[in-house]
Parts: C-alpha cells; sequence; structure tokens
C-alpha cells in the first residue's frame, strides 16, 4: 500500500522493524524515535496493565526527549534573533512555540507487548538457554500474546491506549528446528521468543485466533481507531 500525504504527522516511538512495516503497509508516512527507559523497573501484575504501563512511559520519554529539542531550537532561534538587526529578519524567525497553535497536528505511536504462557508473563529471552526453553514450552502447546498501542496528539495533549490479545496455538516443534531458530538470533529479540512468521516456525503453526500483525506488534485495526481518535 502506497503512503498518503496525511493532514497530520505520525511518529512511531519504536525501533521494531516489524511495527515499522506494519505501519508502513496502513499507508502512513512517519519517522522514528526510540525511548530510552528501563523497562524493568516497571512491574505490574496483569499483563495488559504492564503493556500500557509500558507504552505509556515510552511516551513520557519520547515528550520528554522532543520537548529538550524545542527548548534547544528555541534557544538557536532566540540567538538569532538577537544578533539579526531588521524587523523583517525578526518576523521570519518568531519562536517555534509561537507557531504551535497553527502547525499540523503530530500523532506519537508507542507501544509494547509481552507473551503470556501458562500465566506467566514473558518478555524478551535473557539468553540462547531461556529462548530455547521458552520455544520447547510451546511446542505441542499454547500461548498468548498481549500487545498495547498508545496514541497521543502531541499538539492537543489527548492520549489514548488500548491493549488486543491473540491465542497462538502449535503443533510439535522438532528440536531441529528449534536450535536453527537459536542459531539464527532473530527469537533472541521478541517478547517471549515468539515469532510465527518466521518462515522456520510457520509450518508449526496449528492456528491463530486473532491477528498476525498484532503478533507482530502492531495491531492495524487497534492503531487505526486510536489514531482516527486522537485527531
Amino acid at each position: 500500500m502506497e503512503a498518503t500525504t496525511s493532514p497530520f504527522k505520525i511518529v512511531l516511538g519504536s525501533s521494531s522493524i516489524a511495527r515499522r512495516k506494519i505501519l508502513a503497509e496502513m499507508g502512513y508516512e512517519f519517522t522514528i524515535m526510540t525511548a530510552d527507559i528501563d523497562e524493568k523497573c516497571i512491574r505490574k501484575e496483569k499483563p495488559e496493565d504492564l503493556v500500557m504501563a509500558l507504552a505509556e512511559a515510552k511516551a513520557d520519554a519520547i515528550l520528554s526527549k522532543l520537548q529538550t529539542i524545542s527548548n534547544q531550537e528555541k534557544d538557536d532561534e532566540q540567538k538569532i534573533l538577537i544578533a539579526a538587526d531588521t524587523a523583517e529578519a525578526i518576523l521570519q524567525r518568531l519562536p517555534i512555540g509561537d507557531n504551535v497553535k497553527d502547525a499540523e497536528p503530530t500523532l506519537l505511536v508507542t507501544c509494547d507487548q509481552v507473551v503470556v504462557y501458562e500465566g506467566a508473563v514473558r518478555e524478551k529471552p535473557s539468553s540462547k538457554e531461556e529462548a530455547r526453553q521458552f520455544l520447547k514450552d510451546y511446542s505441542g502447546s499454547h500461548a498468548a500474546t498481549v500487545g498495547s498501542v498508545l496514541v497521543t496528539n502531541l499538539k492537543t495533549g489527548f492520549r489514548k491506549g488500548d491493549w488486543d490479545r491473540v491465542e497462538i496455538y502449535f503443533h510439535t516443534i522438532p528440536d531441529e528446528t528449534i536450535e536453527k531458530l537459536i542459531e539464527e538470533g532473530t527469537v533472541l529479540y521478541v517478547a517471549g521468543g515468539l515469532i510465527i512468521e518466521h518462515p522456520l516456525i510457520l509450518p508449526f503453526v496449528k492456528q491463530v485466533v486473532g491477528t498476525t500483525d498484532s503478533v507482530m506488534g502492531l495491531p492495524k485495526a487497534l492503531t487505526e481507531k486510536l489514531i482516527k481518535e486522537a485527531l
């Protein structure tokens, strides 16, 4: 799907390649900003509460980063104004903040995801050994992904988020397939070591109750709904 020119801008607060791909498939152009937060410091009992809290923490961190950038640019603008002598130059270089109300809205999209297996929350594997155990657990069994999407309108301050859950059932996954996945390494960088779209694991996916895009980290329908509500 080709990107369309929108009357608003989108900032995707994620470094996930899968999320970038999905948002592009939805037809949006966007820029990337990442949040530098310690996710381990945020703990919640319910997976739904955890992913929402993490998406909010990421949004807050990016907002703080944007404010720092804006303040720096404003300082630079004011230094230029002091150096400029003419009224024309002053009119052409109004500080950024004075034009915010007239600017097109910018929407910040932040997300998080965990895997739930037998009631326990799983985040990214901490080692190859843990990833191997995760995959062995899923073999012949099932797990769920719980993912959040939070959209913040940077112009109005409006913020709305929600979560989506998908159940995934697996056939028996051969040990040699698990070892190939560990060696290849992608499973080490995703929640719960779960990556159903990978060509090595795809043949062993028995059933997905929900959408694949949600499992990949960005549920399209929910994201679209939240974007519309935030405008």
